[in-house]
């Protein structure tokens, strides 16, 4: 891996390098987006199954659309007990920490007479998009249907591309199942999150499309937000580790890649103190990619968007780590935990050597569904908050209102809003 002094400029150099990962820098595909939106919105099924003939080589129709009880009970016969019985730990775990994010309704009322509140609701229906294309990845389905069916959701339905012979991954329907997806659809690409944007007569509408996806997908989520909603516009995967002498340099070597196979456009960053500890984890990485089965990819992720970056102080450490906000952030110090109270930005936060970023990805419970490319500055990980909307209640009785309606008066006379004065006036004639 390239080592790098920290200065401003190095760091400036390589968050435009990061920033050109963005799905926002793709937009030679936008008009190609638009057109598979455009059609499925007019021509519904037929442009949906057509698009799905041409794209995934499936012979899809209205009759075998919808994945069946029958391909469910398929799907166990083919799963591994194992996996089975893993997949079923990972979700009781994430259960219970989103559980611990649900909100509840408030009401707070005064003896003069007014209540003010705030409800909370369950959004009626969710779509969640499953990738299915070169790796299956039933986590994510786990991560995306648990908090919207702790948050209450009525209708939960997923879409997911199938085989050329209709078929769909069986670890991927049996996570679903056991998460509680309601109906599960065989389609994929921008044409399931426009069928899902609008609805079809074979797939509803829904009111929000969460999920991972290849950049049409991500587009299209773009291009349909604003008729639905969306959770976020998600770019390749990342990973900064801030590490001091005292980080073993294979386990952060090892904690870089796990990040760096996901895909070519992966990012893999330590920001260390030590040119000593620098020095090793290159080491490591060299010779990690020599025996692990995804080295090619991890080579070009890391030659295109690997860094060491070595800081005179942990506070430039830490301000470097800040500025990247990095999806995941693992700190690897003497006092990680006095870190990690200086740290602003980052999807989730991993401390420790034992910590390392596949815990949260399949198992501890938080979401792994973390917002990227400098994103974490103003967005969170998918969470129970994601599939609720809160109404404001307000309640005055006349004894409430009349003390305090001339200043409302006022207000709006101030802004040349006479009918909203005039709304209060009627009131007290």
């Amino acid at each position: 891996m390239r080592i790098v002094k920290l200065t401003d400029e190095t760091k400036q150099n390589l968050l435009e390098d990061l920033l050109k990962r963005s799905p926002n820098h793709y937009t030679e595909y936008a008009d190609t987006v638009q057109e598979i939106i455009g059609r499925v919105r007019q021509e519904g099924d037929e442009a949906l199954f057509a698009y799905t003939r041409q794209f995934d080589k499936a012979n899809i129709n209205s009759s075998n659309i919808r994945v069946t009880k029958e391909e469910i009970e398929e799907a166990y016969r083919q799963v591994d007990a194992r996996l089975l019985e893993v997949i079923r730990k990972a979700l009781s775990n994430i259960r219970s920490y989103h559980e611990k994010q649900k909100q509840y309704s408030w009401f707070d009322s005064t003896e003069n007479g007014t209540m003010l509140g705030q409800k909370v609701t369950p959004l009626s229906s969710v779509g969640v998009y499953v990738p299915g294309g070169k790796a299956v990845y039933p986590s994510s389905v786990l991560m995306n249907i648990v908090p919207a069916k702790v948050a209450g959701v009525r209708k939960i339905i997923m879409t997911t591309p199938c085989s050329a012979e209709g078929k769909v991954y069986a670890s991927t329907l049996v996570a679903a199942n056991e998460a509680g997806v309601d109906e599960i659809y065989k389609a994929g690409g921008a044409q399931a999150i426009a069928a899902m944007s609008f609805g079809t007569v074979s797939v509803p509408k829904v009111d929000k499309i969460v999920g991972p996806g290849n950049i049409f997908v991500a587009l299209a989520k773009r291009a349909v937000y604003g008729y639905v909603s969306i959770d976020s516009i998600a770019g390749p995967s990342e990973i900064l580790v801030l590490a001091d002498e005292t980080a073993n340099p294979r386990y952060v070597a090892a904690d870089l890649l796990s990040q760096a196979e996901h895909d070519e456009m992966a990012s893999a960053i330590l920001v260390t103190t030590s040119e000593e500890l620098a020095e090793q984890v290159s080491a490591e990485v060299d010779g990690f990619l020599k025996e692990l089965s995804r080295s090619e990819i991890i080579r070009k992720s890391i030659d295109r968007y690997g860094y060491i970056l070595v800081a005179e102080s942990m506070e430039d450490a830490i301000g470097a780590a800040n500025d990247i906000a990095s999806e995941h952030l693992e700190i690897v110090t003497a006092n990680p935990f006095e870190v990690m109270m200086r740290i602003r930005n980052a999807g989730a936060i991993f401390i420790g050597e034992y910590s390392s970023e596949p815990l949260g990805d399949y198992f501890a419970g938080p979401n792994h569904v973390l917002p990227t490319n400098g994103t974490a500055k103003f967005f969170s990980p998918l969470s129970v908050d994601d599939f609720v909307k809160k109404s404001s209640i307000i309640y005055y009785s006349r004894e409430a209102l009349e003390p305090i309606h001339k200043d409302i008066i006022d207000f709006a006379e101030n802004e040349q809003l006479t009918a909203h004065a005039n709304s209060i006036r009627v009131r007290f004639e």
